[in-house]
């Protein structure tokens, strides 16, 4: 697709694309009544993967049993088009990653009030029985100074069986918890360390395991090597 573009996915029309990632392109849109809306189609090579197809709809399932002002609510889903998406509440604003980037560090106040509705965000994605698994400041939006958490691509139900193969992982070095790098048991703890990790980025604007290859910031994280 073009920067802009007036093609249609289903009920919504594509405005320009907004973002990509490993699983997809994030395109806003616009639904039936004119509202923006965000949506992620899923890259060709993965949308033939019957696997990829299976981490959308799971992410679709995990996602709709969140409900929280602080969390990115699904609008709607379609998996058996030729382009799987999925269409969320769109977040007019910058990413914390960004937002640090660009601007460097948040001011103090400004720390708190993302800790306060980070915090807020996991007690419901927890309440609904959810790990995010993967939080980091890519994936917080800050719209108005509030924090607004997005993506659940690799998300799991607490109760549910890994999808990836034994002795695999996905997700960010850095932010990611020990036990996620190890492939042991995940509970909703590893997203407290993935808080703390996102917050320390945002309050300084360094990684807070270091910078380096790979496999240096995992054995960083590991050994509980933070850069504080």
């Amino acid at each position: 697709m073009s920067a802009q573009t007036q093609e249609h996915l289903g009920p919504y029309r594509v405005i320009r694309k907004i973002g990509e990632g490993g699983m997809g392109v994030a395109h806003l849109g616009l639904d039936g009544a004119g509202r923006q809306v965000a949506i992620k189609v899923l890259h060709p090579h993965v949308a033939a993967d019957l696997k990829a197809r299976d981490r959308l709809v799971r992410e679709v399932e995990t996602m709709r049993r969140v409900r929280s002002r602080y969390v990115a609510e699904v609008v709607d889903a379609e998996f058996d088009a030729p382009r799987p998406y999925v269409v969320t509440r769109f977040a007019d604003g910058r990413t914390l990653e960004q937002a640090v980037l660009t601007d460097g560090p948040l001011e103090p106040h400004a720390v708190v009030r993302l800790a306060r509705g980070l915090c807020q965000a996991l007690v419901d994605i927890h309440a609904a029985g959810v790990i995010h698994r993967d939080l980091k400041p890519a994936n917080v939006m800050l719209v108005g100074g509030e924090p607004l958490v997005i993506d659940f691509g690799i998300a799991h139900l607490v109760d549910a069986a890994r999808l990836t193969q034994s002795g695999m992982f996905v997700g960010t070095p850095g932010y990611l918890a020990p036990e996620i790098i190890r492939a042991s048991q995940v509970t909703p703890a590893a997203d407290v360390h993935a808080l703390a990790s996102t917050v320390f980025f945002a309050a300084t604007g360094l990684p807070p395991f270091g910078t380096g290859s790979f496999e240096a910031v995992c054995f960083n994280t590991m050994e509980g090597r933070a850069r504080l």
